[in-house]
């Protein structure tokens, strides 16, 4: 017994130290280029992060670098010396001039939110704006929205609306009026009326509402005209006319009796408005500014079920937006999104019943390699080219994501980066006609990419790409050892037994990608692990992987399944798996194993399988429907009973999308009827437990309001009590995502030992 923890310490300490060089490996999560006045140099601000475990937190910096272009057109980067920590730092903004930096700070606990304005030498201005005007501002990337006026007077940001006044009472349990003496130690504050918050990692947020500050004298006003049934965000400026009022252009989200979970949910309905913004003059003025006749936020989209991402051209003359609209009409939580543009008024004048264009609509199906739709989770604050009609945004195609070109007045779509079908690009920042971007693989470890334009032999333009030499993605001598030991590529894996019900798109191949050693001697096939995304609409992108490369780095091959209902592959494949889950899904993962077995890369007797949410469904479905499949299983935050589910998530839309197909929608109550329940309970990995034998690990969430706890608790339970090896690691601090850095080590670490346990 000795020897055996002995070797387990052993094996701990190995696994510990490798995983740690894995993990720290840092992230790029913003970039900003500045111009010269001379047009010979630029510099660039890029924004790091990197876990640590100590304190367990992301720690952020910013390290910058100086763009010299050379004579023969290419571009070479001087870099700081050492990186600058940002502490406390929520959001960093520079202003349309670069002249000026805004910094947010956040309050901890119940302080002030502190504005500061930073110019090339020193902190200008610090405002601190106390809780009774807001709480914090929003940059979470959903509702965020933080946007300097051109003349940088004056800066929009969502904000959460001050909370209000609960009663309160005395020592004695009588009742008082709220004033300053709150916080004597005779008194004390009743809950007041429960609210409705956004679900998911929006736990103690309420109401997102809109607000100006005028960065001369640090007046805050709250902008006026929005129905308070709105939550609010993603602001920006309209176009400024001398002489003529100013509009603030937002998203608005509505709710009736509920708000629905929204985090990773784009069919939440939502419009773009636009609203007169507050003067920051005299008293006397905001009467005039706000007359009643005019004051209310105007509409813009009412054709559209989902209008999202508002992005001025440079000129002012059009507005362009991303809407989801097939996911809203749908019920599915994401789906494929179409882009339109809309003329803005000269004179101002702003009507309801502006002409929408449709510039990229929602693609069905596409033929032979041909762009699949747009899938598009974010848009910089400033994605032109200097023709300023020509956007650049990152888009899932297939496997990958790539970046592409857009023409808003033509429509004409370009794949600006390379076709290598092993790498995926995420976008930094454009200067100018170029970008700065990030290509990695499952493979190779993220690199920093310049692109320019340049004219082929035909004198056609076409995009080159250069590495840009840096100090950011640094890792160590053993990572680099184990990433270039390994290889990957996508697969195409056709469809078993497709019928002629199927739509055209949902008989087409999906894929998978398989990482596995390039440098193994032995005729073995290494262990192989199943890697399952969650959503189902969503897709495992062939980037790299922190986790992942570790797993591969460890003598384990990957299968990273993206199995039909992945987005990336056009509508009508997505489409086809609501109201097919827990069979369509388990067909496709079985499908691709089956694949590589045939293949002779994996062996039959050695296949663990791991995924997370829904990919947790599919992992404890497979264990129930194919038992003799695996050898081991690990699930983060599995949906194993959505006849349990349903009562306590923070979406239970999604269980009757995803259990009947879209007609679910309509059928959705927040009172599910016996037919209701017995259904999701058929359709559910607790109905095939009976069968299952295998041993599971699960790495639960307690604060997950997405897939409650219970429901994973409930399945291991009952595992346990049929005597299969099971092992439950709980996380309390963790939401869905078990993101924390600790949490995130720690789950993948025991996920490494418990398959060696029973993989090797």
């Amino acid at each position: 017994m000795e020897d055996e923890n002995q070797a387990t310490e052993q094996e701990y300490a190995f696994h510990s130290d490798l995983l740690h060089q894995f993990t720290v490996i840092p992230s790029v999560d913003k970039a900003w280029l500045f111009n010269s006045h001379a047009g010979l140099a630029s510099q660039a601000m890029f924004c790091v992060s990197q876990p640590n475990l100590l304190t367990n937190k992301r720690k952020k910096s910013i390290l910058s670098a100086s763009l010299l272009r050379q004579s023969d057109g290419t571009v070479a980067f001087h870099w700081a010396p050492f990186p600058i920590e940002l502490s406390g730092v929520s959001a960093m903004v520079p202003s349309p001039s670069a002249s000026k930096l805004l910094i947010v700070r956040n309050p901890e606990n119940e302080g002030p939110c502190r504005f500061e304005i930073w110019s090339s030498s020193q902190l200008e201005k610090e405002f601190h704006v106390p809780q009774s005007k807001h709480g914090s501002v929003y940059t979470d990337g959903w509702f965020e929205g933080i946007s300097w006026n051109l003349n940088e007077t004056c800066i929009a940001y969502a904000a959460e609306e001050p909370a209000p006044a609960k009663p309160t009472f005395n020592d004695l349990g009588g009742y008082q009026k709220r004033s300053s003496s709150d916080k004597d130690g005779g008194t004390w504050k009743a809950q007041g009326e429960w609210e409705e918050e956004w679900g998911e990692t929006y736990a103690g947020k309420r109401q997102p509402a809109l607000f100006v500050i005028d960065i001369t004298s640090g007046e805050v006003q709250a902008v006026k005209g929005i129905d308070k049934s709105l939550s609010v965000g993603q602001v920006v400026w309209a176009p400024a006319i001398e002489g003529s009022v100013q509009y603030l252009v937002f998203v608005g989200w509505s709710f009736e009796t509920r708000k629905l979970g929204i985090k990773y949910c784009y069919n939440r309905p939502c419009a773009i408005y636009a609203v007169k913004a507050p003067h920051h003059e005299s008293k006397a003025n905001e009467t005039e500014t706000y007359s009643t006749e005019d004051v209310q936020a105007v509409n813009l989209t009412q054709t559209l079920s989902s209008a999202f991402f508002p992005r001025f051209s440079p000129d002012g003359k059009f507005l362009v937006f991303v809407s989801a609209r097939s996911s809203v009409d749908s019920g599915a939580h994401s789906a494929t999104d179409s882009l339109h543009r809309m003329d803005w008024p000269e004179d101002m004048k702003l009507y309801q019943s502006s002409k929408i264009h449709e510039v990229i609509p929602v693609v069905l199906f596409a033929e032979d390699g041909s762009f699949p739709g747009l899938y598009c989770s974010n848009i910089l604050s400033d994605p032109w080219l200097i023709d300023g009609q020509t956007l650049v945004i990152a888009s899932v195609w297939h496997s990958n994501q790539v970046l592409l070109s857009i023409n808003v007045l033509s429509g004409e779509i370009l794949r600006i980066t390379p076709d290598n079908s092993n790498f995926s690009w995420s976008l930094l920042t454009l200067d100018g006609n170029n970008i700065l971007a990030v290509s990695s693989s499952p493979v190779d470890v993220p690199q920093i990419k310049y692109g320019a334009i340049v004219k082929n032999t035909t004198n056609d333009k076409e995009w080159s790409w250069s590495d840009v030499s840096n100090p950011i993605f640094k890792c160590s001598d053993k990572v680099w050892s184990s990433v270039s030991s390994l290889t990957s590529n996508i697969m195409k894996i056709s469809v078993k037994d497709a019928s002629e019900s199927l739509t055209k798109g949902a008989s087409q191949p999906y894929e998978a990608i398989f990482v596995s050693s390039k440098t193994k001697k032995s005729d073995a096939c290494d262990p192989l692990i199943v890697i399952l995304h969650g959503g189902p609409h969503s897709v495992l992108l062939s980037s790299f992987s922190r986790p992942l490369a570790y797993l591969s780095s460890v003598g384990y091959s990957l299968l990273i399944v993206n199995y039909r209902g992945s987005v990336g592959f056009g509508e009508e494949a997505l489409q086809s798996l609501p109201g097919k889950v827990g069979s369509q899904d388990v067909n496709d993962v079985l499908t691709a194993i089956d694949h590589v077995i045939d293949l002779g890369l994996a062996s039959p007797s050695k296949i663990a399988v791991l995924g997370g949410s829904h990919g947790g469904f599919l992992t404890t479905h497979l264990i129930g429907q194919a038992p003799e499949k695996f050898v081991a299983a690990a699930a983060r935050n599995p949906v194993c009973n959505l006849a349990l589910m349903v009562g306590t998530t923070d979406i239970p839309d999604w269980c009757y999308v995803e259990t009947y197909g879209t007609e679910g929608r309509d059928k959705f109550t927040e009172a599910p009827s016996a037919a209701d329940l017995t259904l999701f309970y058929s359709k559910s990995p607790i109905s095939h437990l009976s069968k299952a034998k295998t041993p599971t690990l699960f790495l639960l969430g307690a604060q997950d309001l997405r897939v409650p706890i219970s429901t994973g608790l409930q399945y291991a339970r009952a595992l346990r009590e049929k005597g299969v090896p099971t092992k439950v690691i709980v996380f309390p601090n963790d939401v869905h995502g078990i993101e924390r850095p600790q949490s995130d080590f720690e789950s993948y670490l025991n996920i490494a030992i418990w398959f060696n346990k029973y993989c090797k």
